[in-house]
């Protein structure tokens, strides 16, 4: 590969700089799934580019924090919020309010700009819950099940616990492997309440799991004081907070993707955090993993009846 070489994406050409440059050298621990696997940017662009079909209706309207690595994973992390002035003119922004002024977010709405980030060595991307039409009123919760360890059968464990009460609220639920240790539980929502309401509900519900099970799963925000339980975040849904989005590949050893799962495949003892990576996750995208349930909102009122209700 030369220095620098030119894609033609849909209707855009996007130039990709370096291709041969190593974002994820073969220098980790060599266990699991691709761990000793050396990639390139040429090879993210390529991953991106075949999975934004799966991946950009999980993007579209969102502003997204990029979080780049423009040495590789093992040098500097930028997180950035505000779009830079070198971007291209037809990469989409929105303006969000901040406390003290505004942030103009980046928004990937097609597969060019999704190229055109990787190209950046924007790694993984961070999405906001809510859209920029309606940018105070989220459509997504989500719990994100984060182990006191790197115990996947930890994490099994509680998702179950989860979605037995979700079910029991009729709330679809979607199960997503982080790419990192834990697992994301996406509930799509009918984008009427603000974050505030979303994270109330999402805190209801945290704290009833805790209450069923007080020695597996604790809501305590700080390390010291979970004492080897499975920690239930619901601070993902708080106004301006982000979380991975579904097939975003994460900053570690063997290029993992944060990776959509069906509650079937949770029983799989071979799946894990890390189970897919570059080299695979686009077919386990082909699957539908999700199939629709990104599309059965539910309202957060008659939820958190229901949770009144509910003994314990």
């Amino acid at each position: 590969m030369g220095s620098a070489r030119t894609l033609r994406v849909g209707r855009r050409a996007v130039e990709i700089h370096r291709p041969d440059k190593v974002l994820f050298p073969a220098d980790g621990d060599g266990q699991g799934r691709g761990g000793g696997t050396e990639y390139t940017k040429g090879d993210l662009v390529a991953y991106y580019r075949a999975v934004a079909p799966f991946m950009l209706p999980h993007l579209r309207g969102r502003p997204l924090m990029l979080e780049r690595h423009p040495d590789g994973v093992g040098g500097p992390t930028f997180m950035q919020k505000n779009t830079p002035d070198h971007c291209p003119d037809w990469i989409e922004r929105v303006e969000v309010a901040k406390e003290g002024g505004t942030v103009v977010h980046t928004v990937c709405d097609d597969t060019a700009s999704l190229v055109h980030l990787a190209d950046q060595a924007c790694v993984t991307l961070h999405r906001w819950l809510s859209r920029s039409g309606r940018i105070d009123r989220p459509d997504r919760m989500v719990l994100d099940l984060d182990p006191a360890e790197d115990d996947f059968d930890q994490v099994r464990r509680a998702a179950r616990d989860v979605k037995e009460l979700l079910d029991e609220l009729r709330l679809p639920s979607a199960p997503m492997t982080t790419g990192s240790k834990g697992l994301h539980v996406v509930v799509p929502v009918n984008g009427h309440d603000d974050f505030d309401a979303v994270r109330d509900a999402a805190r209801e519900i945290a704290e009833k799991l805790v209450r069923a099970h007080p020695e597996r799963l604790t809501t305590a925000v700080r390390k010291k004081d979970r004492g080897g339980r499975l920690y239930l975040d619901i601070q993902r849904n708080a106004y301006a907070q982000t979380a991975v989005a579904p097939f975003t590949v994460r900053a570690r050893p063997g290029a993992p993707v944060a990776t959509p799962i069906t509650w079937e495949q949770l029983d799989d003892p071979a799946v894990d955090a890390r189970r897919w990576t570059i080299a695979d996750a686009v077919d386990q995208a082909r699957t539908d993993p999700w199939a629709g349930v990104m599309r059965r909102a539910r309202a957060l009122g008659p939820v958190r009846r229901r949770l009144g209700t509910l003994r314990g």
